[in-house]
């Protein structure tokens, strides 16, 4: 059997894309298994998994946990905000007093950069990096990749450009990063006070126009304004980046083709994306959510056996 080069998920930038290509083949299987009457396969019976969150989330946390289920795993749920970490204790104790529960396995979220990277060097268990600050979110990459192939085949040579947030997003650069591996070509697009002063320098264009990136790509993933990471003003008003970058259904009828629209969640409708346009025949947004639990499913089931 095929299996990953690493035992740790930690972002997309250190993948082979052999090890890209494995995980998006393996989902393909499991989606089938979570299309079925009977949705759990027994492939982690004998293994424990804590989803360990140190920020807030809804989907991510869900889609794993339900992955994880699926798999028939045993799994402990952590809340950074009901637990000794507001006691003052450290990352590392926390993680060390749940593995003593004998877990062999953590996907985490944090607020940190290089969060799961620290603890990869420090623990023996597996680690899934499930966002870590504004750096990596390597499944939501993943499940973008499986969610583009369903829609318009090998990804080699086809436009994707990335819309919104760039500077505050870490399902940016590990889109970047998954795409440029898979022979896509990659655009970013949105205010210049929100896009990264280095990307050019990894290959990517950069562009200030909604509609001239909508009328370059073949796939369009717009990013919500993540308004809890900004410190200072990037923009005037959500009104104004509405005006400026917000897509709605009329941008994406003048086209002189079909694109597809893609966004991570959660959607601030009525900003970067206005209902109709969200809601259309463009959209693949659903398939997202539902491919992240195939997505979820092969990772876990692939790291497992590396144990």
């Amino acid at each position: 059997m095929q299996t990953l080069s690493t035992r740790h998920l930690l972002g997309i930038k250190h993948l082979q894309t052999s090890d890209i290509g494995l995980i998006l083949e393996t989902a393909k299987e499991f989606k089938e298994v979570i299309n079925r009457p009977i949705k759990k396969v027994p492939s982690l019976r004998d293994i424990t998994i804590a989803n360990v969150f140190f920020e807030n989330s809804t989907r991510t946390r869900l889609s794993f946990e339900l992955a994880e289920k699926r798999l028939s795993a045993d799994v402990i749920n952590f809340s950074s905000a009901s637990s000794s970490v507001k006691k003052g204790e450290t990352l590392l104790d926390t993680v060390n007093n749940i593995l003593s529960m004998k877990v062999d396995m953590v996907v985490m979220r944090h607020s940190s950069p290089g969060a799961p990277d620290f603890l990869s060097n420090k623990i023996k268990a597996n680690i899934v990096n499930a966002g870590d600050g504004t750096h990596e979110h390597p499944t939501q990459a993943l499940l973008d990749a499986y969610s583009m192939q369903e829609a318009v085949g090998d990804l080699t040579g086809k436009k994707v450009a990335i819309i919104g947030d760039i500077l505050h997003s870490r399902v940016a650069l590990s889109n970047i990063f998954c795409l440029q591996k898979l022979g896509a070509e990659v655009l970013v697009c949105g205010p210049s006070t929100l896009i990264p002063k280095h990307l050019p320098s990894l290959g990517v264009k950069v562009m200030h126009d909604v509609n001239e990136a909508l009328a370059w790509c073949d796939i369009a993933n717009v990013l919500r304004i993540q308004l809890e990471r900004q410190q200072i003003k990037y923009f005037p008003s959500l009104r104004e980046y509405s005006l400026y970058f917000g897509i709605n259904k009329a941008m994406l009828d003048r086209l002189d083709k079909e694109i597809v629209l893609m966004h991570p969640g959660p959607i601030n409708r009525g900003v970067e994306l206005s209902s109709d346009a969200a809601d259309s025949e463009h959209s693949i947004i659903l398939n997202q959510v539902e491919n992240g639990v195939a997505v979820r499913m092969a990772v876990l089931y692939l790291l497992a056996q590396k144990n």
